[in-house]
């Protein structure tokens, strides 16, 4: 019994040694080291519960429990022990850096409208104001209603301006807002008056241009409307966007959709149309804005209206455009960069 005896002492002879070992212990390597020597399978206090075989079978009970006892002594010591460690870890780092936890949050930023948003929300509203509805159409159109339906047959050499990408045989991503027009003209007969506002892709990438950007298209058909009613319309309209009084010229160009079809200038925004050394206007005072014209007759026979009894005008405006002569942006790209200090300053 000399023998069991011993044994029973040993539990506790571990256990004393393994948490002053634990409380010793200065990184968590060393700590799990410990965790295995003493309580892993192989463990010095596992192995005691071998001695469970020598003792008389009233004892085992009560040694059993001391190896319990002990067991749970070190994995409570072990667990404040790593708990320490985890701890002081936390504290070298904060001291090593260079953020001062005691300063106070941040509180919630507000969020604010991006600048295309908002232009692409004042040019809609400003003609929403003078009588025209919103219309929506696909972004992935069909060759007839992007091309085709507006006076550019296959082998038009105006599809090569489009720099178009292609999506399949007949499915093209739309180059322009018109495509909306001509859908609505298939569905409603005149008089309408509407916009067409969305995103737009060509292959083109560069500072003032985007595979992707957004455009306004606006069209107005009824009997009796005129050349003047769209110049009029595009006075106001730009005088009521840029809010001021800026100059409005209009110069002879070409599109397929509209005969006749003029370029629109604005005087320059940036040097108040005094042009000189402006790098904006090159000197000239003017910025081209935006494309318009008279509705071609056919483009109404593909949609049925009479150009005998009807006649329209049509224009388009990039939003991209306009946002950067409202707002001095010189590079396009800025728009998409999701810089948090360029979106900040609007």
């Amino acid at each position: 019994m000399a023998a069991s005896a011993h044994d029973q002492q040993l539990p506790e002879a571990i256990s004393e040694e393994a948490l002053a070992r634990i409380q010793a212990s200065s990184d968590s390597a060393s700590l799990e080291a410990l965790r295995v020597e003493y309580l892993g399978k192989k463990g010095r206090l596992t192995g005691a519960l071998r001695a469970l075989g020598s003792l008389a079978p009233a004892e085992r009970p009560a040694f059993g429990q001391r190896v319990n006892r002990a067991k749970e002594a070190l994995d409570a010591a072990l667990a404040a022990r790593g708990e320490e460690l985890r701890l002081r870890r936390r504290e070298a780092a904060l001291e090593a850096s260079a953020v001062d936890v005691t300063l106070p949050g941040f509180g919630p930023t507000p969020g604010r409208p991006h600048p295309l948003s908002r232009t692409l929300t004042e040019i809609c509203d400003v003609l929403g104001g003078m009588g025209f509805t919103v219309e929506e159409g696909p972004e992935v159109e069909d060759d007839y209603h992007n091309f085709e339906a507006l006076n550019m047959p296959a082998d038009h050499p105006a599809r090569d301006m489009q720099d178009t990408f292609f999506v399949g045989d007949d499915r093209v991503l739309r180059t322009h807002t018109s495509p909306v027009q001509i859908r609505v003209m298939e569905r409603q007969p005149p008089p309408l008056r509407i916009i067409a506002p969305g995103a737009v892709y060509r292959n083109d990438d560069d500072a003032t241009h985007s595979p992707m950007f957004h455009q306004v298209e606006g069209l107005m058909v009824d009997r009796g409307v005129t050349f003047a009613h769209l110049k009029g319309v595009l006075t106001t309209f730009l005088r009521r966007v840029f809010e001021r009084e800026v100059g409005v010229r209009l110069r002879p160009s070409f599109f397929p959709f509209t005969e006749p079809s003029v370029e629109v200038d604005v005087g320059c925004v940036v040097c108040g149309q005094r042009g000189g050394e402006c790098r904006v206007c090159k000197g000239t005072g003017w910025l081209e804005i935006l494309g318009a014209g008279m509705v071609d007759p056919a483009v109404f026979a593909h949609v049925g209206y009479d150009p005998e009894e009807f006649t329209g005008f049509a224009f388009g405006v990039g939003v991209e455009r306009i946002a950067m002569l409202k707002y001095g942006i010189d590079d396009i790209r800025l728009f998409y960069g999701g810089d948090l200090r360029f979106l900040r300053q609007f």
